[in-house]
This record gives structure tokens, sequence and C-alpha cells, in this order.
């Protein structure tokens, strides 16, 4: 086969490395323009709140019109990041003087999303709320009876269904490429702190509110949320109980909430997620791994990878693919919009993401808002992913085994 024939192949193929063509409505990508930018809010502007304002200034379809923040430190700095926004107290405030703002986005400790939430929907704006969106299961319930027949958009902030590369996995996943699922495992490691400094006792338990053990749902709620979504829409399952446990393994400063945890959670059938999370150790960062008869998929949020079994079937299109060496293992890289680079002859330029996984998210839910695209995170799975989240942070408390209901 010549160059030129290998090449269309490629392309009358429809990837460069997947049999599965990666149609192109699955591409997350902003609104385009149509007139006047809309105008949106952001509540609270610490870490997470100036992130989702950075990744609103790459959106032309959007202007960030005010921002609120109950610590006057924190707001001057988000005015800063903001320019030309409106800056405000309270929530509250933001939702009556500012009429003309279209969306909110809800980036406030987590246990105090609820009231945001309700009070957004009520004044009618849409509402992208960060996860996990409570730290208390009927406040989870609350947050979406609030939404239901509101008429407003309301999108949990579960970044990875937006994610390009987890789209195209998913439809790995989702074919006869990784087969029967065995077992699943994920991780988050961060070597951090997670403690904020601050001059003044008040400021600083408002700052720490995550090391509070009266506020905080720990690791397995604030990053395992995350990740659980991952796996429930892969799956299209939900686990059914979790066993946990926990410790402070570096960060001895008086803290009650654990730096370091692990959890084993039991989907139907007898498939079980082992999940890590620690703030001790860095190693292999955050991913999630799916265990197949044929293969193993491992996501890692910026990239993902196949690592196909030795006596799984070999396809055609693999002849063509990107590959990554692991040790003694061989992984094929999934690119999004595979087929477009490999054509321009830059396949390997797309083996990561070129925004953040938060640009999705985002993306996706302005998407929502001004077309009237499909909410690709509707509420309903923000609260099982939550939900999930705090039995394990319970379970890692109690050293012990809860059971997970999702329907009650």
């Amino acid at each position: 086969m010549t160059e030129c024939d290998r090449r269309s192949f490629v392309l009358r193929t429809g990837s460069a490395l997947a049999a599965l063509s990666l149609v192109p409505e699955l591409l997350s990508a902003a609104p385009r323009p149509q007139g006047a930018p809309v105008p949106v809010g952001v509540v609270g502007v610490g870490r997470q709140g100036r992130a989702i304002i950075a990744q609103l200034q790459k959106i032309e379809s959007v202007k960030v019109a005010a921002i609120c923040d109950v610590d006057e430190r924190r707001l001057r700095s988000g005015a800063r990041r903001a320019a030309g926004a409106e800056t405000f107290a309270t929530h509250a405030e933001l939702l009556d003087q500012a009429k003309d703002v279209q969306a909110i986005f809800v980036a406030t400790p987590t246990s105090e999303h609820r009231r945001v939430v309700e009070d957004a929907v009520q004044a009618g704006r849409h509402v992208y709320c960060e996860a996990p969106i409570a730290t208390a299961v009927e406040d989870c319930r609350a947050i979406a009876a609030a939404s239901r027949g509101s008429g407003r958009v309301v999108q949990a902030g579960l970044q990875g269904r937006s994610n390009p590369i987890y789209k195209l996995a998913w439809s790995f996943f989702r074919s006869d490429a990784v087969r029967d699922l065995i077992s699943m495992r994920a991780q988050h490691h961060q070597k951090t702190t997670w403690r904020a400094a601050a001059s003044e006792p008040q400021r600083e338990r408002a700052l720490n509110w995550r090391l509070d053990p009266e506020r905080s749902i720990g690791l397995a709620g604030e990053f395992g949320t995350q990740q659980f979504d991952v796996v429930h829409w892969f799956t299209g399952a939900y686990p059914e109980s979790v066993q946990g446990n926990g410790s402070v393994r570096l960060h001895d400063d008086g803290r009650e909430v654990y730096d370091t945890i692990q959890c084993d959670l039991a989907f139907p059938r007898g498939v079980h997620l082992q999940y890590e999370a620690t703030l001790a150790n860095s190693f292999e960062g955050t991913h999630e791994v799916f265990f197949g008869s044929n293969a193993a998929i491992k996501l890692a949020w910026t990239a993902a990878w196949m690592f196909k079994e030795a006596d799984a079937p070999t396809q055609g299109w693999e002849v063509y693919a990107n590959r990554q060496q692991f040790h003694n293992d061989e992984g094929i890289t999934l690119i999004a919009e595979a087929t477009k680079l490999a054509e321009q002859g830059k396949l390997k330029e797309g083996v990561r993401l070129p925004h953040p996984p938060l640009y999705y998210a985002i993306a996706d839910f302005l998407k929502s808002v001004m077309e009237d695209a499909e909410v690709v995170c509707p509420i309903d799975e923000g609260v099982r992913a939550t939900i999930v989240g705090i039995e394990a942070h319970r379970a890692t408390v109690e050293a012990g085994s809860r059971p997970i209901r999702l329907d009650a």
C-alpha cells in the first residue's frame, strides 16, 4: 500500500487510532458568538472561582459581568482577574442588582451550594454548580427538587462527561474493545497541604472549610465525586455499598479530616472499584482504570490510553495508531479529533487536551444555555455522584462499610 493509499485509508475509516470514528458533535466547543456577549456571574471567587473566570475569558460569546464573595480580599483578587465586572458582597445582592446576568457559576464552599443554587433558580438564572453539589444528602435532593420544572439549565460541574478524550474512550468502552469488565481502579494523588494561611482565626476557619469536619466531606467527597461520576457514566451502574478507611499520614497539624483514604466500592454483578486519595504523595497523579478481558483503558483527564491483551483480536486501524511505552506495556493513545489531526500531519500534537477539563464542562453548559443543547451532566447525575462521595467519606470516618441508597 502506498503512502497516499494509507492516508486515504486512515481518513476513510474515520480515525488514525480508533475503529470508531469520533463524530464532530461529540467534541465540546464553545458556543459561537451571536450578537453581544451573554453576561454571566461567578459566586465565590476563591481558587475554583478564579479558575472558572480564567476559562470563561477564553469564550467570546460570554462576559463575566458580576462576581461576589463574602471575603473582601478574595473579592478584590477576583475583580483584578475579571476586569469590568461588578462586585458584590453576597449572592443575594448580585441576584437582586445584576439584572442582566443570565447564568450563575457557583464556586462557594460545598456546604453553601444549596442556598445559592435555590436562590439563583428562583431568580430565573441558569446555574452551573461545582461538584460535589452539597455536603448532605438532604441538600443534594433539595437542589434537584428546586431545579426540576424551573425551566432553567442547571448543570452539575462534573467534568468527565464533557472531556473530548473521555468521550472517545467511552465509545471504546461501549464497544467490544474492552469487552467483559473485570475490575476498576482510581486514584487522586496530590502532595499538598489543603491548608491556607490566614492571620485572623475567623478567616483561617473560613478559608479552610475542607479541614472542618462539620463542613467537609473529605477527599472521597471533594475529589472522589468527580471520579465516581466517570465510573457511573462508563458502566451505566452505581455502587451498592462502600467500605473505607483513612488516616493522617503526613500533615500532622491537628487536622481531623484525613489526608489519605482508601475505599472499596461494590457495584452490581460482583465488580469492584478500588479508590485511593492522598495529599501526601503525587505519584501517578489522578486517573481511572477500567480492566476488561480484551483491554484496559486508563484515563488521566488530559490524556488516555488503551492497553490491549495479547489474545485480543487485532484490527486494521491499529497499524496507524500512535503508541506509548509504559515499562513493559504498550499503550494506544486515545486522541480526540484524530482524523483531522492525521490529515494535517499533527497526530502527536493531539495527545493531550489543549484546554483544562474545566473548560469543556463550562463550554457545554453555555451551549445548553445559548443553543438549547442537551445538558451534558444533569443535576440528577450530580446528586448520585455526590451521594456516593458522601457515603464514601462516611465509610472512611467510620472505618467500616456503608450501604449506598440513591433512590431513597
